[in-house]
This record gives C-alpha cells, sequence and structure tokens, in this order.
C-alpha cells in the first residue's frame, strides 16, 4: 500500500500570503496538487499535513471536491521535516511505501506519481528531478563569477520522493537522533548512505514560491484543462 504525504504547512513568507489557498485554474492550489493523488492509481491513501489554523479549511475543500482518499488532516510543523515526521507518525500498520510531495507543487500529475512509483518498487527510493539547463557559476561574497559549474549530471530535485516505508522512518529516526536538519527526504535517506534513483522529469513540475509562479501555473493548468476536454 502506498501512502502520500502532502505536506502543506509552510508559512509563505515569500508569497505574502497562504498560497496554498490561491486560487489557479477555478481551484486552490492545494485542491490541484492533491486531485493529482486521487486520480494516481498507485495511490491507497493521503495524509496532508497542514498549518493548524488551516486544517477546516482544507477539511471543507476535501468534502467539497470528493477527494476520497485523503484519510487525515494533521497540524504540520515548525520545519518541513518535522511535517514529514508528523505524517510518518499516522501510517496504518499495512503501508508499504510512502511518498511525500510539497503541496506547493500543484503542476504534479498522476504519471508522474505513477513513474517514480515504479522505481521506487525497484530501488526503494527514488526521486523526481528536473535535469539543470542553465549555465551555473560560482561566486565569490561579492558576487563576482569565479568560475564555471559543469552542469553535466546535476538536477533540481522535486517531487514525489517515494521510498519503502522501513528505509524513510529510519532516515528519519536518525535525523532526529542526531539532531540534524534536513531539506527533502533524499537528504534523510543520503545520511544513511543509501542509493536513490532519479526520474528525470521534463514537465513542469515547479514549487510556487514567488507571487509571478501564480500567472504561469495558472496558463499551464488552464492548458491542460482544455487539452484534456478535446
Amino acid at each position: 500500500m502506498l501512502t502520500a504525504i502532502i505536506v502543506a504547512a509552510g508559512d509563505s513568507r515569500r508569497m505574502g500570503f497562504d498560497k496554498m489557498f490561491a486560487m489557479i485554474a477555478g481551484r486552490p492550489i492545494i485542491a490541484h496538487t492533491i486531485d493529482a493523488f486521487e486520480r494516481a492509481g498507485c495511490v491507497d491513501e493521503i495524509i496532508i499535513a497542514a498549518r493548524k489554523d488551516r486544517l477546516d479549511e482544507i477539511k471543507t475543500i476535501v468534502r467539497d471536491e470528493n477527494l476520497k482518499k485523503v484519510r487525515s488532516i494533521i497540524p504540520g510543523g515548525k520545519h518541513r521535516q518535522d511535517s514529514v515526521r508528523a505524517g510518518l507518525d499516522r501510517l496504518e500498520a499495512g503501508a508499504s511505501y510512502v511518498a511525500v510531495h510539497d503541496a506547493a507543487r500543484p503542476l504534479i500529475m498522476a504519471e508522474q506519481i505513477e513513474r517514480v512509483f515504479e522505481q521506487c518498487r525497484t530501488h526503494a527510493a527514488a526521486s523526481l528531478a528536473e535535469p539543470i539547463s542553465d549555465t551555473l557559476k560560482y561566486a565569490d561574497n561579492k558576487f563576482f563569477v569565479t568560475g564555471p559549474v559543469d552542469r553535466n549530471q546535476l538536477y533540481a530535485m522535486q517531487t514525489p520522493q517515494v521510498f519503502e516505508r522501513r528505509l524513510i522512518e529510519d532516515a528519519y529516526r536518525s535525523v532526529y537522533a542526531e539532531n540534524a536538519s534536513v531539506t527533502d527526504e533524499v537528504s534523510a535517506v543520503e545520511r544513511l548512505g543509501r542509493k536513490v534513483i532519479l526520474v528525470p522529469n521534463q514537465d513542469l513540475n515547479f514549487k510556487i514560491t514567488y507571487p509571478r509562479d501564480l500567472a504561469l501555473a495558472e496558463f499551464v493548468l488552464t492548458r491542460r484543462i482544455q487539452a484534456s476536454a478535446n
């Protein structure tokens, strides 16, 4: 059984307001995100870790959108890893695999979720990732360029990241036992010396971070909706 933990407890400092409830293509951002996991055939249930003061609003969205796979809507933590840990603590006994996804990535599609899960079933740990195409440079503390960065074999990490349950639980136990800090689950698993396979992604799956991202997400989702209707 695959359980998805959707992390939605961030404070949206760079956005200036709670981006989870910003409307794009006729629905709140978080509704688009949950719906992708709802439609993914490999996902059995969904846990949402959100800000304590927004839990009732998310419950309303889940009810109004008829999102049947959502089993728990729980308070998240101060940091991302705390929200993931809270989700791990709510896993059912039968959960064998865990997917973690940023709620602020509403462009994720069911097909991508399924691709990452299939790789996880073979390799125990897998993550969606985007190959770096920009020219990269090193710079000093005064912002003067000091040299090039070879972008070959460089990838920007995305979500979902999917793991065998025992592996991600062991990784998080180690993180907290050593009072460590991680920015994603791949980093937690790497600390155990375990390998994670990347699933290269050519489709847009950016994280909504700044107000400028809303217009682009609106455009992409609207085009997808129109294409599916034809």
